[in-house]
């Protein structure tokens, strides 16, 4: 064999080495970069979890007033619901202008200081509309008559505190001893099936305060 003939027979042999060795490298690079591409055109579960509303979020939006009488309530200042949250039940209703004829009659009942040292209450407050519903004789009578305007506001009080969802089918003992219904659901609710929510979940220090668009009236 001669020289030239051993040389060129080294080359191939050197070649076929070296594509062995570098083919597996090219595979496994492509196999990568197919990877790459196909993780970058996926979302991770943790983006998707991202634009997720989380629990907490439910539960806060759920704590909000509602209803559509709350648009009148003052935004900033003591009659606010952040100004009112501040305040017991009776100081902060005489704060909300839509609440100055229940307050007035919560002074001549002699019944501000029960309901500011109450604790964790629930009030039903009829709104100035709700008490302008009874013909005007009627309301001075019973404006007049101490015994039976506590008894007809103590009716509007219940002894613990009630969220939204406790109203949806409930029946509660007022402070005036007999019991009033509540029922509906979401932003809905009806008490006694006669007067509507009208702004809901209005917290005040010690109560939580569902305005009225009736004067509920206790059973004789």
């Amino acid at each position: 064999m001669n020289a030239s003939s051993s040389s060129r027979r080294y080359h191939r042999a050197a070649l076929a080495v070296t594509a062995a060795v570098l083919l597996p490298l090219a595979l496994t690079a492509c196999s990568d970069d197919s990877k790459d591409s196909e993780s970058s055109g996926k979302s991770t579960p943790s983006a998707a979890k991202d634009t997720a509303s989380s629990p907490s979020d439910d539960a806060a939006a759920m704590s909000e007033p509602f209803g559509p009488a709350c648009a009148g309530v003052p935004k900033e200042g003591k009659g606010s619901f952040d100004g009112m949250a501040k305040d017991p039940v009776a100081t902060a209703a005489s704060n909300n202008p839509a609440l100055s004829t229940l307050v007035t009659a919560v002074k001549k009942a002699g019944l501000v200081d029960t309901l500011n040292n109450a604790k964790d209450i629930t009030v039903f407050a009829p709104t100035n509309d709700a008490f302008a519903k009874i013909p005007k004789a009627d309301l001075d009578k019973v404006l007049n008559d101490k015994a039976q305007l506590t008894k007809i506001l103590t009716y509007h009080v219940v002894g613990k505190k009630l969220a939204p969802k406790d109203l949806e089918s409930g029946s509660y003992e007022t402070l005036e001893k007999s019991k009033l219904t509540t029922s509906g659901s979401g932003e809905s609710y009806k008490v006694n099936d006669s007067a509507k929510v009208v702004c809901g979940n209005v917290k005040t220090a010690n109560a939580n305060v569902y305005i009225i668009d009736t004067v509920l009236m206790p059973k004789s």
